[in-house]
């Protein structure tokens, strides 16, 4: 028995990597949740490209055993899951042979809002837009969501760039980074900009230092092929923790329109300090995940993943001090951190704000400074920690937490990340997705210092997995009287 695909209706979202792991896990069931809280057209398809010789039939098995792990346990119900998989289609095809492009031109063979997501090696994605184009599939509705790692570096970034903006006008493209979608890191704009009692304390000197750490507590497991030639700065620091910086830093945009957002993010990425030899044997530490034990399970060192070379001198970690070279943030210390096999996952942003310049509790007084923080994941929260006074006689201080939960101040449903960002593509939102002078600037700032290290010979340093990566990283902080927030 044969099962034809979809008919053609008023929107298509093209899939091209349409069995691989991100679409399994993140893209379909977020592309679930939007049909189950009816955010999709009635007519929508969801069109997988794959290279998979398979028919339609068993493309659905496939997602059918692989997908419903990754949605809510809540959300899912078979009459709900089997009125989504209605919606599937498959073609398989060679995206490196623009002959093969015929096979979806004939699927698409009405006018409709396409949007093609590139889930695929960034090595594909000038070879895909340019088949689309040849194909007669791009048009003036149509638009394209590129997927990070965009480039390895700022001359195969801008080539990238170069050759997707012969087919597609900046407009029409959506550079991908799935931090931007998670509520808590949209809610930071709401919290800078729309509390009148954070704006005048956001700068220098009312602000001592900042802390970005992005924590995850799993290996490379998989992706270790593509790991490995990559590493921590170009997976993460590049692209997640600069874009969580920029919306720290940046000043208030004189509306919420996507260039107005996105020139003020540009602002912050031009104003970092570059960083020569003598900055970056001194400012930035790496670090390469060694056996140890992770939630309670030994676990294997970098070097004895699969797919590993035996001598890599990859990076699994990263801790490095930046400086924004303006006004507002003259002095003030930022402090970024990312890597693998970590103690626990957790992102988190820690502002922590300047000391008090006089004491009246005196000198023998156990006085913290204030710090807000704001937890990206595994939960989503803010807290402002204050100093209070102890109950009982005398003027001892400790401090509290004023903590907001996020998942609790509202009844409203929350959207899983790459269900926002889908929609706002479907719905002509750029402001979350990273303009291409945005990402250059990103590569400008990032790849001396990965030049630096291989000019410097720099050996990552070995952390157990499990801990919080290498001693040299604290040491960082404690040169300039700080500490990471869990060693405070």
């Amino acid at each position: 028995m044969t099962h034809p695909n979809p008919p053609a209706g008023t929107l298509d979202i093209v899939i091209f990597g349409g069995a691989g792991d991100l679409s399994f896990r993140k893209l379909l069931p977020a592309l679930y949740m939007a049909h189950l809280h009816d955010k999709l057209d009635a007519s929508a398809r969801i069109i997988a490209v794959g290279r998979q010789d398979w028919t339609r039939q068993e493309y659905l098995d496939f997602i059918d055993k692989n997908s419903p792990a990754f949605i809510e346990k809540d959300a899912f119900t078979s009459d709900d899951w089997q009125s989504f998989l209605n919606r599937l289609a498959y073609v398989s095809m060679d995206v490196t042979n623009a002959n093969d492009f015929t096979k979806l031109k004939d699927l698409c063979d009405k006018p409709a809002l396409r949007v093609y997501y590139l889930a695929t090696a960034p090595s594909l994605f000038t070879q895909i837009c340019a088949h689309l184009s040849g194909a007669g599939l791009v048009d003036a509705q149509s638009r394209v969501v590129l997927e990070k790692p965009l480039g390895t570096d700022l001359a195969s970034a801008r080539d990238i760039n170069s050759q997707v903006a012969r087919y597609f006008d900046e407009q029409q493209i959506y550079r991908i980074d799935h931090y931007l979608g998670k509520e808590t890191v949209q809610n930071l704009m709401v919290l800078r900009f729309g509390n009148a009692i954070f704006e005048p304390l956001w700068r220098a000197p009312y602000i001592k230092s900042v802390q970005i750490t992005v924590a995850e507590s799993v290996g490379v497991g998989s992706r270790a092929g593509f790991y490995d030639g990559a590493g921590a700065m170009r997976d993460m620091v590049q692209n997640h923790l600069l874009q969580l910086l920029c919306i720290v830093a940046m000043e208030p945009p004189i509306s919420l329109g996507a260039d107005d957002v996105r020139d003020e993010k540009l602002k912050v990425l031009r104003s970092l300090r570059k960083m020569d030899l003598a900055d970056i044997k001194r400012d930035t530490v790496r670090g390469q995940y060694t056996a140890g034990a992770s939630e309670g399970a030994a676990v294997k060192g970098y070097l004895e993943e699969d797919n590993v070379p035996a001598s890599s001198r990859t990076e699994t970690f990263v801790a490095l001090r930046a400086q924004i070279n303006n006004a507002r943030w003259a002095n003030v210390p930022f402090f970024l951190r990312t890597g693998k096999r970590m103690q626990r996952r957790e992102s988190q942003i820690i502002i922590e704000f300047a000391d008090q310049p006089f004491s009246i509790f005196g000198s023998t007084a156990q006085q913290e400074p204030n710090r807000l923080i704001i937890t990206l994941q595994p939960e989503e929260s803010i807290q402002l920690e204050m100093m209070v006074k102890e109950p009982g006689t005398g003027m001892n201080l400790h401090p509290v937490k004023l903590g907001l939960d996020l998942q609790q101040s509202s009844d409203k449903r929350r959207a899983e990340a790459y269900e926002r960002l889908l929609m706002d593509v479907i719905k002509g939102r750029l402001t979350h997705f990273m303009r291409r002078d945005e990402l250059e600037a990103a590569w400008i700032w990032v790849e001396p210092i990965i030049n630096g290290w291989a000019e410097l010979d720099d050996k990552p340093r070995a952390y157990s997995a499990g801990s919080w990566g290498p001693a040299a990283s604290s040491a960082l902080m404690a040169r300039e009287e700080l500490s990471w927030f869990e060693e405070a």
